[in-house]
């Protein structure tokens, strides 16, 4: 089962770190990754594997949240066919 995180918000050292380091520690591996800044803003969107996490899906979304609120960025998990399904044009 893959996933989809959105990371939003003013950059700032270490932000990749920190979740990539969390997701490590949940057993949510990255498949692929991406991440830009424009003009000091940061967006990265990673499609992860979340087959086996070590926590429920739904605790996995509300720490990813509340990291975001610890680094004063909004980040998002979704499944991915509810993402290809909200982003369908």
């Amino acid at each position: 089962m893959k996933g989809i995180i959105t990371v939003l918000g003013k950059d700032k050292v270490g932000i990749i770190a920190r979740v990539c380091t969390y997701l490590a520690g949940q057993n949510v591996n990255i498949l692929d990754i991406t991440q830009t800044i424009v003009q000091g803003y940061f967006n990265m969107m990673m499609i992860v594997d979340i087959s086996a996490p070590a926590k429920s899906f739904e605790e996995v979304v509300e720490e990813l949240h509340q990291i975001g609120v610890e680094l004063g960025v909004e980040i998002k998990l979704q499944h991915e066919d509810i993402f290809n399904t909200m982003h369908r044009i």
